[in-house]
């Protein structure tokens, strides 16, 4: 059940349960921003944020395209390397959203605006540990 998606719009309510009735704890204004569904109920999903925050929201709203943020939980910025995993091609700092374009276990690519590269697996949130896609 629990799985990475990301919010389709730049303006998503956040509410206490799964319907309309239920009031709006929050709203998110960052369209992209990974999250991940821990339930489902009719058209509704509980999701939760990289800083463990927890709401309803309709699936509407969301989309499958896989995104991942980089090391919100640290301070310092993370090195994006190219293909040959050694090469740097930037530092993005923490909080950088990015679209995944796979993962093999241990790295992942990560694009973006100015960006395109490969960055460990343990520096994202959005992607499960040791998780594989293409």
């Amino acid at each position: 059940m629990p799985r990475y998606v990301s919010l389709k719009s730049d303006r998503v309510n956040v509410r206490e349960g799964p319907s309309k009735e239920h009031p709006t704890l929050w709203i998110y204004e960052r369209a992209a921003l990974p999250v991940e569904i821990t339930a489902e109920f009719e058209t509704w999903r509980k999701i939760r944020d990289s800083e463990g925050a927890e709401g309803w929201v309709l699936h509407s709203l969301l989309s499958g395209r896989r995104t991942a943020l980089v090391a919100p939980w640290k301070k310092e910025p993370q090195l994006l390397v190219a293909e040959d995993y050694k090469t740097p091609v930037v530092k993005l700092g923490p909080g950088v959203i990015g679209n995944l374009r796979g993962c093999d276990g241990k790295w992942c690519r990560i694009a973006g605006k100015g960006f395109d590269g490969y960055m460990q697996q343990e520096n994202l949130w959005g992607v499960y540990p040791g998780e594989k896609f293409e």
